[in-house]
């Protein structure tokens, strides 16, 4: 199970797809996420990066902003990181690391974060070009649940945290009630207008709230989390559950 596209049904297709769409929205991607979330999606940022605070300041952490699209969720962390020498070649210092597999999105971050000691890297977050055990945290801000096949992706972060690391995917969920339903009205029929007068590109758009409806719910997500070699996850809600982050540590060798 994984992201689709109306006109891409399979994996491969999928995600051709997607890195097609989110390429062509990169000049106005950040303006559109301001606007469209009325300035939220800040906040969301800013909580998640503090929810890892303690993994930000550890001497010597490694960690990865995977799907990190124009890099918002990586200047957060690397903002929460401290006062801690922030170059990887000092010591001590925190190594913040961004892939994504759009090279569009990817310029745009070098842009934003020019002169910062960030490292930006084009990769499919299926195959993601590091070592078994290279970082202490692996986190992804509304990117995952594009992946063309969450369980590959899950395996995927696993295998590149260290034994004890941790996971943390902020993305948008579906909230209930009066709130839902007022959220629902906006979500499926006035932000894809908007954004596709805003960006002039329809597709991206469109897609939007289709994905966040084929995304697991939030007990089924835990439920792959566990199976994929994570424990103690759980699920914490932002603003009425309109998004929301899960975070879970990867299960120790011994154990």
């Amino acid at each position: 199970m994984g992201a689709r596209t109306a006109a891409a049904q399979d994996e491969q297709a999928a995600a051709r797809a997607v890195r097609e769409m989110f390429s062509a929205i990169a000049p106005r991607y950040d303006l559109l996420n301001h606007v469209l979330s009325l300035n939220t999606d800040r906040y969301w940022w800013w909580r998640a990066a503090r929810t890892f605070r303690y993994i930000l300041r550890r001497p010597g952490a490694a960690v990865l902003d995977v799907c990190c699209g124009t890099g918002d969720m990586a200047f957060a962390l690397y903002r929460r990181a401290g006062p801690l020498p922030r170059n990887a070649n000092a010591p001590g210092g925190v190594r913040i690391v961004g892939a994504d597999f759009s090279p569009a999105m990817l310029e745009r971050a070098r842009q934003k974060g020019a002169g910062l000691p960030l490292e930006w890297i084009e990769a499919d977050a299926l195959n993601l070009p590091f070592a078994d055990g290279t970082f202490d945290l692996v986190v992804s801000a509304f990117g995952f649940r594009n992946l063309a096949n969450y369980d590959r992706g899950l395996g995927e972060i696993g295998r590149v945290l260290k034994s004890g690391g941790e996971i943390g995917i902020l993305d948008f969920g579906e909230p209930q009630g009066v709130t839902g339903k007022l959220y629902q009205l906006y979500f499926r029929h006035v932000l894809p207008r908007l954004g596709t007068i805003i960006s002039g590109v329809r597709g991206p758009y469109a897609y939007l709230p289709a994905s966040v409806a084929r995304f697991p719910e939030p007990e089924e997500m835990l439920a792959r989390m566990r199976r994929a070699g994570f424990e103690r996850a759980e699920y914490a809600p932002y603003t009425f559950g309109i998004a929301g982050l899960y975070q879970a540590v990867k299960r120790t060798a011994e154990q």
